[in-house]
């Protein structure tokens, strides 16, 4: 049968579902070579914020079971070396690029997304309202409804591509936070982002990160992850972006019957650079073999 798998984020069209997480991919170019960049419908780059950042201090990630925690801190070039380093060869890379967006108060948001928004090389944002390893900013405004909904209102008018907010898990319901983006004026929320994580090293006895506690992410979040996409999705209109860890493409598939439109694939592309290319056919596949014509069908096949 003819399957179709492009997917849609307010007006803008992915030819397939797969993304990469913010955060575990760059700016993208550090992937040349490594895969088909055909088979990777949305690229979501490093949070950019109004202002360099160094990020927190080192030792900043470390691995646990089946994952790993880091708290990088927004590490990243700053909007004005994204304009002139990082934007002019994002064509050559042939997916779609939504900026990440991340910062310590509205004003710095706003100023990131206006300044971007008429960069034809830019398709779209995602609103970092929700890391948790960072001092000021994100997870402050992420854990409160009326933050959210106010902050998406004002994003959305000074932009016409889509607005994505991402949503953290660490919140008493993540519905409430869903639905505040939506009556804001989103085009989609994504979720989730990290959980709050602690590892120790028992021979030191010491943290092992200097932060102490980061974001846990990888596949022992991924049951938290297909529940609050099958959770969100019931509750807005809009189209939901499932992360969490995705290491295969079977856990693709569990997201999009879930009620995720999209996904995004974040540590394991530390793990398998070309995991995308896995995932794109093995979920092509299992339509194919069961019938399913597009990334919609998923969505009426589970209550």
């Amino acid at each position: 049968m003819n399957i179709d798998l492009s997917t849609n984020i307010g007006s803008l069209k992915l030819n397939n579902p797969v993304g990469t997480a913010s955060g575990t991919f760059g700016y993208g170019y550090e992937y040349e070579g490594l895969l088909d960049f055909t088979k990777l419908g949305a690229i979501y780059t490093k949070a950019i914020t109004l202002h360099p950042r160094q990020g927190n201090p080192l030792p900043r990630i470390v691995e646990t079971d089946s994952g790993m925690i880091n708290s990088i801190g927004l590490a990243n070039v700053g909007l004005e070396k994204f304009i002139t380093d990082k934007i002019p060869g994002f064509p050559r890379l042939g997916s779609k690029i939504i900026v990440n967006v991340a910062g310590s108060s509205p004003e710095e948001y706003k100023a990131v997304v206006e300044t971007l928004s008429e960069i034809e090389q830019i398709h779209g944002f995602e609103i970092n309202l929700s890391c948790p390893n960072v001092k000021q900013g994100c997870l402050a405004f992420g854990t409160d409804p009326r933050n959210v909904e106010n902050l998406t209102r004002q994003l959305k008018a000074l932009t016409k591509k889509p607005i994505i907010i991402k949503l953290t898990p660490n919140v008493t319901d993540i519905t409430a936070i869903a639905i505040a983006a939506e009556a804001g004026g989103a085009d989609a929320v994504s979720c989730i982002n990290t959980l709050v994580g602690m590892k120790i090293d028992i021979k030191k006895k010491d943290f092992c990160i200097a932060m102490k506690t980061g974001g846990l992410s990888g596949p022992a979040i991924k049951p938290v992850g297909v529940a609050a996409v099958y959770k969100v999705s019931k509750a807005v209109k809009i189209p939901v972006v499932g992360i969490g860890g995705i290491a295969k493409w079977e856990d693709a598939v569990e997201y999009l019957l879930a009620g995720a439109s999209s996904i995004q694939i974040g540590t394991y592309n530390f793990v398998e650079p070309a995991i995308v290319e896995e995932i794109h056919d093995g979920i092509a596949t299992y339509m194919q073999e069961n019938n399913i014509a597009t990334i919609k069908d998923f969505h009426s096949i589970l209550d």
